[in-house]
């Protein structure tokens, strides 16, 4: 069974940008460290992703695999599933939760539960969650912040 990790950091920009950047696949690999190809395989009709096929290689975890996407209708939640087992993972949950404060920034919170195929102890199980959600989080800020800045 898996555990469930949470984290969360505020992004200087409003809730609208970062989803652009969250919702924006094909450009994952210009700015996540791990991606080295996303291809979005199937669309919802408004145009949004509904499955992204991800090909990630991470040093120790290199996958290939393709994640399922919902949307809230105010897109301040995007959560996702993995759509059948890849080499290295059973399961996998997660979603981005954001919410706009009052000077202008979001925080967003990521959730993610992973179920691997390999086994891993609980300790580094957890550290290795921490780091990914950790490295994730921070390139999404600097990536939004960036765009933001550019703009």
């Amino acid at each position: 069974m898996a555990d469930s990790s949470t984290q969360s950091i505020i992004i200087g920009a409003a809730p609208d940008r970062v989803t652009t950047v969250i919702c924006d696949f094909a450009r994952y690999p210009e700015w996540t460290d791990a991606v080295r190809r996303a291809e979005v395989v199937e669309e919802y009709e408004d145009g949004y992703a509904s499955q992204v096929h991800f090909t990630i290689d991470a040093g120790v975890m290199a996958d290939d695999y393709v994640l399922a996407y919902e949307y809230a209708e105010d897109l301040s939640r995007i959560e996702w599933h993995l759509v059948a087992p890849s080499k290295m993972q059973k399961s996998q949950r997660g979603s981005y939760d954001l919410v706009g404060n009052p000077d202008g920034s979001t925080t967003v919170t990521y959730t993610l539960e992973v179920d691997l195929s390999v086994g891993m102890l609980g300790m580094f199980r957890r550290k290795a969650e921490k780091m990914i959600m950790d490295t994730a989080l921070k390139q999404l800020k600097r990536r939004v912040e960036a765009t933001g800045a550019a703009q």
